[in-house]
């Protein structure tokens, strides 16, 4: 953790180097149309600089450079210890640069500049430095046979991947798509978000140092329905990995399905439910992780606890501990090291999240806490973190993941209850369940549809455990030696001795 002050941070903001080209066949290139859209700082709203902005001539170009450097062999069919050196070593660039690599989330995107020193970097260098160490750690198969056959099962990458990343954690979930496509020999053509494509695009230089070759990462700054499109509907575009919105997810198989069906992975939507139980081992901890679970990252995290189920017979005892709890959460300036509330990621997501916090009070549930904006004087992008009380499951603030720092109090009386609320979502991404009780603990976790079920704590876990979602939030993990699976294909080879 850095030591630095608000004013160090400011100043070295002001020095930094910022790069808005995109990154192709080992270069930094504008667009090929000279297209450009201005970088804008949630923090103040002060222009960052200009970006390129690539569609179908870039995206032309990137995959070319992608599908030679795959079928050169260069990469694809290096020796796993090269590999693994390689990333190694870019995973060492990324610890050596981690202090520029922050700066430049928390202007682009708004988080407090502690976060992106404490989550974020760690969260990325873990990533390429995990899948790196675990190249030469996974052995293929040789099949049960007849004395007289040789049956192996293999492993191959499947060669170009496109790989489209949300604004949120720009880095760290571009990390946890390059780890495993790379370390099993693919190309890669990065989509960073048009909201926050800085780090993106900065890394793929630091890549090339490292001494990944020129082609196998490509990064292309710019729209989802210009260059974003245009790499889902490419036929020579292998594999399509995406985190965002469910929205998106649904057209991005659309266009797999018009094209080539390339094998599309998604990580898409969540509207978590945060269970509390009576028999909570610490009703304290509970409240502190509801409170961090909705405010951390102002909310914009897929896996936020934004719905909080808590059991009738606590509830006037826990939820002014929650109340309480996330009065702690406060907005301040991101380059501040004491803030742990920062901005949204732009104007019109502030506007959206305003909107949602208004139907709540129409639909007639009780804010108890927040709603309004924060720092207005600033020129940033800020809003309180809110709570609202009495809310019914059929509410909009209960059904729409807002990605703002919004959390909706529900009530419920026993486990099936409980279970029946947290289950009756379109999403199913996370959920948390407090309770002192082990076999309540595990048929819970059985029976809540989610993909992570964290116990007595919210959102646990490391690069050793899958991350993804059931129904619309996607399908596919990230994570764990699991991720590996989408990047690779099987290959079944069967000899007559």
């Amino acid at each position: 953790m850095s030591h630095l002050t608000r004013a160090e941070w400011e100043a070295r903001a002001k020095v930094l180097d910022i790069e808005g080209r995109a990154f192709i066949d080992g270069q930094y290139r504008p667009a090929r149309s000279g297209a450009t859209f201005e970088c804008v700082s949630p923090v103040d709203g002060r222009l960052l600089g200009l970006v390129a902005s690539c569609d179908v001539a870039d995206a032309e170009l990137a995959v070319t450079s992608a599908r030679a450097a795959f079928e050169s062999g260069v990469w694809s069919r290096q020796a796993p210890a090269v590999r693994k050196a390689v990333m190694l070593r870019f995973s060492d660039l990324l610890q050596s640069h981690a202090e520029e690599l922050a700066l430049l989330e928390t202007l682009d995107m708004g988080k407090p500049i502690a976060d992106s020193l404490s989550v974020d970097l760690p969260g990325a260098i873990d990533s390429i430095r995990w899948c790196g160490e675990a190249i030469d750690k996974i052995y293929d198969e040789v099949a049960a046979t007849a004395v007289d056959q040789l049956g192996l099962v293999t492993r191959e990458p499947v060669g170009v991947v496109a790989a489209i990343v949300p604004w949120n954690f720009p880095l760290m979930m571009a990390s946890w798509k390059l780890g495993p496509a790379l370390a099993t020999g693919n190309s890669v053509i990065l989509k960073p978000s048009e909201r926050s494509p800085l780090t993106a695009i900065r890394i793929a230089q630091l890549a090339l140092e490292a001494g990944l070759p020129a082609g196998v990462l490509n990064v292309l700054p710019g729209y989802g329905h210009t260059v974003g499109k245009a790499l889902a509907l490419h036929g020579d575009v292998d594999a399509l990995a995406f985190t965002g919105s469910t929205r998106v997810a649904k057209q991005l198989l659309v266009y797999a399905g018009e094209s080539n069906m390339k094998r599309v992975w998604l990580e898409a939507g969540g509207k978590s439910p945060n269970i509390v139980f009576a028999d909570a081992p610490d009703l304290q901890a509970a409240a502190e992780a509801a409170a961090a679970a909705i405010a951390f990252n102002q909310g914009e995290v897929c896996t936020a606890g934004s719905r909080l189920l808590v059991q009738a017979s606590i509830k006037a005892r826990f939820v002014p501990m929650v109340v309480e709890a996330m009065k702690d959460w406060k907005p301040g300036h991101p380059l501040d090291p004491g803030t742990n509330v920062g901005a949204l990621v732009d104007a019109r997501h502030l506007e959206g999240v305003l909107h949602h916090i208004r139907q709540g009070q129409d639909q007639g549930a009780q804010l108890l806490l927040g709603g309004r904006v924060a720092l207005e004087d600033s020129g940033g992008s800020y809003v309180e973190p809110t709570l609202f009380d009495n809310v019914s499951n059929s509410m909009n603030i209960a059904r729409e993941e807002i990605f703002g720092p919004v959390l909706s109090v529900i009530e419920f009386d026993e486990a099936e209850d409980a279970v029946r609320i947290a289950n009756d979502t379109p999403y199913g991404l996370a959920a948390a369940v407090w309770t002192a009780n082990l076999s309540r603990a595990h048929t819970m976790a059985r029976a809540l549809r989610a993909g992570s079920v964290w116990v007595n704590l919210y959102d646990g876990g490391d690069m050793m455990a899958p991350f993804g979602g059931y129904k619309q939030s996607g399908n596919g993990r990230d994570k764990s030696l699991h991720a590996f699976d989408k990047y690779t294909e099987i290959k079944a080879t069967w000899i007559q001795l």
